[in-house]
């Protein structure tokens, strides 16, 4: 993991020769102040020499300003070097999850992996700047203030040989039980940003059904749980300090009894010992700072593992080797074919979603599927390009299976809108050059005009220039699934996926769509989801499925004729329609 993190640093590493050279200048400086000092008090005030006194003490002026210069050179130095590498880190995380599949995301989560991308990563810069700074500094200070301590008085020095071998076992007796308390911390931290992630999402819905209450509720367990993991893990960083802070006393109170006696006697002056107390507090404090490092690394080292491990995650979509994607030119034709096709979400689920499910469409027909609530059709659908794999048996597209497709070629040829109708900030024509960002002001108006968007656009008070709000909050939903239809239709694709995209339309309007379909992508394979039979019926080919399985495939009347299932959707659509007629009469 640390060779993984610390490759980050590559071309940074200037940085990180002159940040530790400024800690040696920086530390020699502070280790000769102590000693002026005492020549001052010992030799200065004792000859009451003024001249001597103002002499040395603007040399320790001189040090304290050489050494505030070198802290400040390596702490600029180890702040370019730690947020540099983070910021290529972050990038890297970013690009490897925009190569992961739908399998990859739904294995960490959206919030964990936006937790991991912002929060893990910040802990590990914060631990790379306090590192860079402190772990260079403080063990040289204690070393040289060691040396310096002993050759003034060996025998107050062996003061330290109890202090330090107690302070370093309390550390890594801490440290050793810190390690897991972070990582749990930091996966209540996940819960927390995905029940956040989720009331954000659905907040127009939390507040027509006045739920804000259970969803304050309901952020104020899991906040509770973080509290209590983060609570659990300081509690032990908490205990440290006090513990330190008493070794450091209890030496410090030794140095004076010992120290006094040996100045009684003469042994030693009283600007020596004034300059042990100050090595000996830059000891004590240099293990402390060593301490307080290590408890951040704890913490970072749970973070480390978690930013590796997103690293680390191979995709589960590869694309098709490069001997292989470089037989392949020219335009992707649209047939679309499932031969024995089975899938499962993961392998640890017992009964796949989809079982052996074989069809052809051939290119430019329009084909739909129906099918209950949680009968596999958009799982189906979202096999086309490749979103998932197949578990089992072979889809192909154009003649080929798909996993023979370079990916982008495949992805480009087969346009697929999703249930859900996302748009992003900015204009009308950003959102709609989204899928080919080359089209002309003609070609983005004949595909709006397909997708029955360009009334409505026109009548929007900037026209195609119109600025959406996030996720397109300020229009309608038959309005975002229309200008959904028309991004797809834009990238002129050969194979056009609409997943219950037109459920927010009227009836009139999804005709027109219908039709403009057959009219204007005479080349283009259509495959249309829909719950309304009503919305189907002309449709070449209609694939019905149940609970995972084909159940029938034909048009409307031949269907209607020989399969029970699609009937019975027929029929309980067509009594929904009476009941609701006479419900209102």
């Amino acid at each position: 993991m640390l060779k993984k993190l610390f490759s980050y640093f590559k071309g940074y590493y200037k940085f990180l020769i002159i940040g530790p050279t400024a800690v040696l200048i920086d530390v020699a400086a502070e280790l000769a102040i102590p000693l002026l000092m005492a020549r001052i008090v010992d030799v200065g005030v004792a000859t009451y020499d003024i001249g001597y006194i103002a002499k040395t003490g603007l040399l320790m002026i001189l040090l304290a300003l050489v050494a505030i210069g070198a802290g400040s050179c390596n702490i600029i130095c180890s702040s370019r070097a730690a947020q540099g590498a983070a910021a290529a880190l972050r990038q890297d995380m970013f690009s490897r999850i925009q190569s992961f599949s739908f399998t990859n995301i739904d294995r960490f989560s959206t919030a964990s992996l936006v937790t991991r991308m912002t929060n893990d990563v910040n802990q590990l810069q914060n631990t790379a700047i306090m590192s860079l700074r402190l772990l260079v500094r403080a063990p040289l200070m204690m070393i040289c203030a060691v040396v310096v301590a002993v050759s003034i008085n060996a025998r107050l020095a062996s003061i330290l040989l109890v202090a330090a071998p107690l302070l370093i076992n309390t550390i890594a007796l801490i440290w050793s039980r810190v390690n897991q308390r972070f990582t749990l911390m930091q996966q209540k931290l996940d819960d927390v940003n995905a029940a956040v992630q989720e009331n954000l999402i659905a907040i127009r819905v939390i507040k027509s059904f006045v739920r804000e209450r259970r969803e304050q509720q309901k952020f104020a367990t899991v906040n509770d749980a973080y509290l209590h993991a983060g609570l659990n893990a300081v509690r032990l960083v908490i205990l440290m300090m006090p513990l330190m802070m008493l070794l450091m006393n209890g030496s410090i109170l030794a140095v004076i009894w010992f120290g006094g006696g040996m100045v009684n006697q003469g042994l030693i002056g009283t600007g020596l010992l004034m300059s042990f107390f100050s090595y000996i507090m830059q000891i004590l404090m240099s293990l402390m700072m060593c301490a307080m490092v290590l408890i951040m690394a704890a913490r970072a080292r749970a973070s480390g593992h978690r930013v590796v491990e997103v690293l680390e995650t191979e995709p589960t979509i590869k694309d098709a080797p490069a001997s292989a994607r470089a037989a392949f030119g020219g335009s992707m034709g649209g047939g679309v074919e499932f031969s024995r096709v089975s899938f499962k979400y993961n392998e640890e689920q017992s009964e796949p979603v989809l079982t052996d499910i074989s069809f052809s469409i051939a290119p430019g027909q329009m084909a739909a599927l129906v099918g209950g609530t949680g009968s596999g059709k958009s799982s189906l659908v979202q096999l086309i390009p490749r979103l998932y794999d197949v578990s089992a048996g072979r889809i192909s597209v154009g003649g080929r299976d798909v996993r023979e497709w370079p990916l982008t070629q495949l992805r480009e040829n087969v346009a697929m809108v999703l249930q859900s109708s996302r748009l992003f900030s900015g204009a009308i024509r950003d959102n709609l050059l989204w899928g080919y960002p080359q089209a002309t002001q003609e070609e983005i108006e004949h595909a709006a005009r397909i997708a029955q968007a360009h009334e409505f656009i026109l009548a929007l008070p900037d026209g195609y220039d119109t600025q959406l709000g996030q996720g397109g909050v300020n229009l309608s939903g038959g309005q975002k699934q229309r200008l959904c239809i028309a991004r797809a239709i834009l990238k002129k694709p050969a194979v056009l996926i609409l997943d219950d995209s037109t459920s927010a339309v009227d009836s009139d309007t999804e005709a027109k769509l219908r039709r403009a379909f057959y009219e204007e992508l005479p080349g283009v394979t259509v495959l249309m989801i829909a719950q309304r039979i009503s919305s189907v019926a002309q449709a070449d080919t209609i694939l019905v499925l149940q609970e995972g399985h084909l159940a029938g495939m034909g048009n409307h009347k031949q269907l209607m004729e020989s399969n029970q299932v699609y009937r019975e959707i027929y029929y309980s659509q067509q009594d929904a329609v009476e009941g609701a007629g006479i419900a209102h009469e």
